[in-house]
């Protein structure tokens, strides 16, 4: 209806496009202001009118089709066209929209491929609370743009390269043993791994031996790379274990090793291209004219860096791929580093340069907040989901008692509140961590619109029959609870399609609450069960809609929903 008025009106004016209008036409922050609005300001520079006058002669024109259009009403306000929609007309589309495949969401994205790199955890480290950010954000976004109907490869780039398992090795010959690091796996390489920073302060020696046993390990020497190896291992088991937590998996776990042989190849391409220079001994690519620092390909001593091995990495992906784009969700601090290597491929000559992007977020910060932790200042994924899953199961105990499954419902709250808590807000802001927030059963978090979900289901399960849509009486529900309920579900391909172009999950998240909290009011409002026949089915299928609407917004943040709380 939307596009049709914003249709209309541009054979109307002169010099204002579809797209233009439909860019413009917005949403009133008030039901009373209408449905939708034209704010006539920038079409006042284009035309030289008064953007009043435009208003009132946008409303004429209006009403000379309103009936076409299925407008009630249109009135001007100021400077602004404000349109009244016909109910029962807009609840008819409404349906009939929400109703097709993929309840009405474009496909935009299909045939088109979309590499999308997070999480990427370094071996040999635990899986702490930064990591989770990154592996939340890139694992909506990775169900968003699917949703959409791209092809999404999920790529775990670990971080599994580098001096530091030169110090990991030397720590392990001094201060453990095979027997020790079989016993505490990755809190034992953590551990040897501090002792060795801290040692070194006061010995160089150590420092030098860990750059030999690096040297060895990119000169393929047996001994070093079975050690490596192993580490590695150990490594995966306790990623894996917050992967099954969270229920996310990847299609790649290629890591930075995988790219050290195709370094080389590089070199000899910026060669060819004239773009090596050298530098204190180092081979660069400049990048001064960009207002930017050197991007180191090859150290003093002749090894590969991390610039080098994510440039590989790049065209490795484009080769393998051929992806439309490829997006990197890490931390803001990374932001010169990718604008680097980006700029490094554009210079190199490939067109395809703009397809690259950087997705960046914030910091978490825990103030006043008491974390189980194994380590003083690190708090690690994995501890922060089984305290929120063990206060969500003593929530349950406490609010429901009598639930049966009370630990797959636990799970599913308490893992649910962390992710939604991370996604509620926008990923380039600080997150402050707080347990009273996180696992409230009202307001803006996660248990809240799963609880939602829950209430939906148990209204149908009362009715204990199939939901058919069939011949709907629409006049049912124009009443304003169910109207604007309507209204808000109208909206889930505008917040899905926003969130992909912004690379937003937010987006999602706040939808999910406006969702949440549109039926949660037409449930205190209207009668379901109780009503008349004609408005208790017209009342079902809308309850039977906005779960399975609810349920999918979820799942693209990464939340599960259970059907009973």
């Amino acid at each position: 209806m939307k596009k049709k008025i914003c249709q209309y009106l541009s054979e109307v004016l002169e010099n204002v496009s579809e797209e233009e209008l439909l860019k413009t036409m917005e949403i009133p922050p008030e039901e009373t202001m209408g449905d939708l609005a034209l704010p006539c300001f920038v079409m006042a520079k284009k035309m030289r009118k008064n953007p009043a006058l435009i208003a009132s002669e946008l409303v004429d024109k209006l009403k000379e089709q309103k009936d076409v259009l299925g407008i009630e009403k249109a009135e001007n306000v100021g400077a602004y066209c404000n349109i009244y929609l016909k109910r029962d007309v807009f609840v008819k589309k409404c349906f009939e929209m929400l109703q097709k495949e993929h309840y009405g969401v474009t496909q935009s994205g299909v045939g088109k491929t979309v590499c999308m790199d997070y999480s990427s955890p370094n071996i040999a480290k635990n899986f702490h609370v930064g990591h989770l950010r990154t592996t939340v954000i890139g694992n909506s976004l990775y169900k968003i743009y699917e949703k959409l109907g791209y092809k999404v490869v999920r790529i775990n780039h670990l971080g599994d390269w580098g001096t530091q398992f030169g110090k990991l090795i030397v720590a392990y010959k001094l201060w453990s043993s095979e027997e020790q690091v079989k016993e505490k796996g990755i809190e034992e390489l953590l551990r040897i791994y501090v002792k060795f920073n801290d040692e070194a302060k006061n010995n160089e020696n150590l420092i030098v031996e860990a750059r030999e046993w690096f040297v060895k390990m990119e000169q393929n020497d047996p001994e070093a790379l079975k050690i490596w190896n192993w580490f590695k291992e150990i490594s995966m088991v306790e990623f894996e274990r917050v992967y099954d937590l969270l229920g996310i998996s990847f299609d790649s776990y290629l890591g930075e090793s995988f790219y050290r042989d195709k370094v080389p190849a590089l070199v000899e391409q910026l060669k060819e291209k004239n773009l090596l220079v050298e530098s204190q001994g180092a081979q660069v690519i400049d990048l001064e004219k960009y207002n930017m620092p050197p991007c180191l390909i090859i150290k003093s001593g002749g090894g590969s860096i991390y610039h080098s091995r994510d440039i590989a990495a790049i065209l490795y992906r484009k080769e393998q791929y051929n992806f439309d784009k490829c997006l990197y969700v890490t931390g803001l601090e990374q932001s010169l580093h990718f604008k680097q290597i980006f700029t490094a491929i554009e210079v190199m000559g490939y067109d395809w340069s703009d397809g690259l992007v950087h997705i960046p977020y914030g910091l978490v910060s825990f103030a006043g907040e008491k974390l189980s932790t194994r380590n003083g200042n690190i708090i690690y994924a994995e501890d922060i989901l089984k305290e929120a899953i063990e206060r969500a199961y003593n929530a349950i105990i406490e609010k429901n008692p009598s639930l049966t499954h009370k630990d797959a419902i636990a799970k599913k709250v308490g893992v649910g509140a962390i992710i939604f808590h991370d996604l509620f807000n926008q990923r380039i802001k600080n997150v402050e961590f707080s347990w009273k927030e996180v696992l409230n059963f009202e307001g803006t978090t996660g248990p809240y619109a799963q609880y939602t979900y829950a209430r939906a289901k148990s209204v149908l399960r009362k009715f204990g029959k199939q939901i058919e849509a069939g011949e709907i009486n629409y006049t049912a529900l124009t009443d304003d609870a169910s109207y604007n309920l309507i209204k808000v579900l109208a909206g889930y391909e505008d917040a899905v399609m926003s969130a992909a172009e912004k690379y937003e999950p937010s987006i999602v998240a706040r939808y999910v609450i406006a969702l949440a909290t549109a039926f949660n009011k037409f449930y205190h409002d209207c009668s379901i069960l109780q009503a008349e026949d004609t408005e208790k089915m017209a009342r079902l299928l809308l309850t039977d809609i906005v779960q399975k609407v609810l349920c999918e917004a979820c799942g693209l943040l990464g939340m599960e929903c259970p059907e009973e709380m």
